[in-house]
């Protein structure tokens, strides 16, 4: 992964010297990072990189009119400003980033040691990687939003406008007549399995294939599915459906819920993976540990599964899965993109109870991050994936989000 650094410099200083020190600046930087960095005299070209993150190197003080003159500052604009703090560089930066955010944009100064501004431009570099994969991709929409998904709607003109993010809305009819057209379930599928054998293993099977004959169909990136209306049309679930598509790269979002589909192509961008999208179900405040479950969960997720039924009709087939233990993040966009909700915390343990949903992981946080849930939450599903992604996911929603 690449990363152009533009440079700013005052014709007022010696350009000779001003060089050799961003030469060892950068140098000392790059030691730290896996991101190769490559530096650009000047801005030509700024805007226009296709891979990483794109830096501006405030080289020194006194360049706040080249800035103000070359580059176009507008809503949404983002614009990180690297400096040493040299030669009135950090003065310069500052006035930078408040005349960006004057009109509009918003953005960062990259400044402090070596490798501490080494880690903010990898988790930069994967955040602007990250969009742009986002960016552009078709989400289907079967049938619509679960009833009960009163505050889990998108703002279909906001991811239009931010992401370029088409939505297509699917009848759930055109999903059972695939089903119906299946005639058999391919060998194939079932041996990537372990064996089941649960009346409706076939079933669900058939369900996932009627879901790829509308992903292909429609040229759909990721789905979300009102998979409770199958309990009654199909009398059985898309459990496994969802997990297998999760597991093959397409985010598959239960319930017709949007913003969780949203935080999961998010999380695949950023990590590879779509992420475990589950129901909170016990939160302590005073303690920090919390208990989040669902009955699917994407199958390159879990180290182990066994099969179950649906917590609740008691149908189909639903996924006991055990994930790893140890660094996740917990995230949450809104449907607008202006609310995000990502922390990093601890997987702390698998379990399995009867009276919750079949996945069920106790994730341990600092005590504030738990009521900070209880007080203002987006909504009901949040999506949980292995690693610590906080920053990258900040950086990724930052040009979108509210302060």
């Amino acid at each position: 992964m690449e990363s152009r650094i533009y440079t700013l410099t005052s014709a007022l200083h010696d350009k000779r010297r001003i060089d050799e020190e961003s030469s060892q600046y950068i140098a000392e930087i790059q030691k730290h990072t896996d991101t190769r960095l490559t530096v650009t005299d000047g801005l030509e070209g700024y805007g226009r990189q296709a891979e990483g993150a794109e830096v501006i190197y405030v080289r020194t003080g006194g360049t706040e009119m080249q800035f103000a003159d070359k580059v176009q500052v507008q809503a949404g604009r983002l614009v990180y400003l690297l400096t040493s703090g040299g030669n009135n560089s950090l003065a310069a930066s500052m006035e930078i980033l408040s005349y960006v955010r004057d009109h509009g944009g918003s953005g960062e100064i990259l400044h402090g040691s070596a490798e501490y501004t080494a880690r903010r431009l990898t988790e930069i570099a994967l955040a602007e990687n990250a969009r742009r994969k986002m960016t552009g991709r078709t989400i289907g929409v079967i049938g619509r939003p679960s009833d009960w998904l009163i505050a889990s709607h998108a703002d279909e003109s906001a991811l239009r406008t931010a992401l370029g993010i088409s939505v297509q809305h699917v009848d759930m009819a055109e999903l059972t007549e695939a089903v119906a057209q299946v005639k058999a379930v391919p060998q194939e599928t079932k041996a990537r399995l372990q064996p089941c054998k649960s009346e409706w293993f076939d079933g669900a099977l058939r369900i996932y294939e009627g879901l790829r004959t509308v992903v292909a169909r429609r040229g759909l990136d990721a789905l979300t599915l009102r998979c409770f209306d199958l309990l009654t049309s199909l009398r059985n679930t898309g459990c496994l459906a969802l997990a297998l598509l999760n597991a093959e790269g397409v985010p598959s979002s239960c319930e017709g819920d949007v913003p969780a589909l949203l935080t999961m192509m998010a999380a695949q961008a950023l990590t590879g993976r779509c992420g475990f999208q589950a129901n909170p179900s016990r939160i302590n405040p005073e303690t920090g540990e919390m208990v989040f479950a669902h009955c699917t969960v994407p199958l390159d997720m879990v180290r182990e599964y066994s099969y179950a039924t649906h917590f609740e009709s008691g149908i189909g087939v639903a996924l006991h899965g055990e994930l790893e233990e140890g660094d996740a993040t917990l995230m949450k966009v809104s449907g607008d993109l202006k609310r995000l909700f990502v922390r990093d915390l601890t997987l702390a343990r698998n379990q399995y109870e009867a009276n919750l949903c079949r996945t069920q992981v106790v994730l341990r946080c600092e005590p504030e991050t738990a009521a900070e849930l209880l007080r203002a939450p987006i909504a009901n599903h949040h999506v949980i994936v292995s690693g610590h992604w906080r920053k990258a996911a900040e950086a990724l929603f930052a040009p979108f989000t509210e302060p």
